[in-house]
């Protein structure tokens, strides 16, 4: 029986595919997987049993991923599956900033005891007008799920789009429409786009990438939309780039105290994913693959640790490593099975980065005897038994 603990509220949708081998259980310390959206992990004491953690939806910053890695838990996240509800609200971000709707909104409101505010609608109006979206030059920075999808759609609505990432994935490639521009430098799209949209994780190498120094590249009146991480912009610098009348508006999905009512700024309370339907997604999404993991050892949308798959087990048994991606590691596995009498019929191995993970199929039963000498390998982090 494994044991599932949810720190947050995940949609039923997605709990009930767990079979009658899962038990969710309030008790975060006994958990073999944990289930988590919001929740900051950072200064949690991880459950010494913790196998697997599945974030429902992309980003990750709440997870501590290198303490995971070193402690043989993998971590999931639940890509695309939240992308269209991300890809609609950029797309009205887009339409909010081209047309000045929330001050004509405001100015109804402010209006509602006014009985000719008919009459003085037809005078007020032009305080408020604004651009079509249609022709106009969209940059998006970053391709990934969300990234694709916001540029097909503008394309759609015939705006000219100019695409960056430089770890562009086949996949996205095969997605991507072909009317999209794909340009090989970010200053491309600094220099030549009405409208700019970033679709990156925050990472080093991209914290505070929208600045002074790339502000000032960009064409006068651009439109910026940030629905990716707050701290992928400087934000002080954003608005002084709004004072100077370089930028027009910035529209973000992350309220903090540097934008919130802001001029020139549109905050919207991180809605992005919060749709009944991402929500959904991303619950199935981290069922299916927390339940694949925990039943077969193999990984899919891991954070941490590289994808690898052997399908289900039709052998005696299946062993699980995780170690250092360092030579001769795989030499002895395969010497400590052999030591023991234990044919290796079939076996995967994976490296992402300083990590590596190794699956093995075995014709014997694995034993605790085995784990215990695995375990005793310089630079193993964790043995565990899939199949026994």
């Amino acid at each position: 029986m494994y044991k599932i603990n949810c720190l947050n509220p995940i949609a039923d949708v997605g709990l009930k595919n767990f079979s009658e081998k899962y038990e969710i259980t309030a008790q975060f310390e006994e958990a073999d997987g944990i289930l988590v959206r919001s929740a900051s992990m950072h200064d949690m004491e991880l459950p010494e049993g913790l196998l697997a953690v599945a974030r429902a939806g992309a980003g990750v910053n709440n997870i501590p991923l290198d303490k995971c890695a070193e402690h043989g838990i993998v971590v999931f996240n639940t890509p695309g599956a939240n992308a269209n509800g991300v890809k609609e609200l950029v797309l009205a971000g887009m339409l909010l900033a081209a047309r000045d709707v929330v001050g004509g909104i405001k100015w109804v409101e402010a209006s509602r005891e006014n009985g000719d505010i008919t009459k003085a609608a037809e005078k007020e109006k032009k305080n408020f007008a604004g651009t079509e979206i249609m022709g106009k030059r969209l940059g998006v920075i970053g391709l990934g799920a969300i990234g694709v999808k916001v540029a097909n759609a503008a394309v759609s609505l015939g705006m000219e789009v100019y695409g960056y990432d430089p770890y562009l994935s086949v996949n996205a490639a095969w997605s991507l429409s072909r009317s999209v521009i794909h340009v090989l430098n970010e200053d491309d799209i600094y220099s030549q786009c009405d409208y700019i949209t970033i679709h990156v994780p925050l990472m080093d190498s991209t914290r505070g990438m929208i600045n002074a120094v790339s502000i000032a590249k960009m064409k006068k009146g651009v439109i910026l939309l940030n629905f990716a991480r707050d701290l992928l912009a400087n934000e002080k610098d954003v608005l002084e780039g709004i004072q100077s009348g370089k930028i027009a508006r910035y529209v973000s999905d992350f309220p903090n105290p540097v934008t919130a009512g802001q001029p020139g700024c549109i905050v919207i309370p991180h809605l992005g994913a919060s749709t009944a339907e991402s929500e959904d997604n991303c619950a199935v999404m981290a069922v299916e693959e927390m339940m694949d993991y925990l039943e077969n050892g193999n990984i899919k949308n891991s954070v941490n640790y590289p994808s690898c798959d052997m399908g289900i087990c039709t052998k005696a048994g299946r062993v699980a490593i995780f170690h250092k991606n360092i030579a001769n590691m795989i030499t002895k596995f395969a010497a400590e099975f052999g030591d023991k009498g234990i044919n290796i019929s079939d076996l995967t191995n994976k490296s992402r980065g300083e990590v590596a993970y190794t699956m093995l199929d075995v014709e014997e039963k694995p034993t605790q005897d085995m784990v215990e000498a695995l375990e005793k390998i310089s630079g193993v982090f964790r043995v565990r038994i899939v199949k026994a």
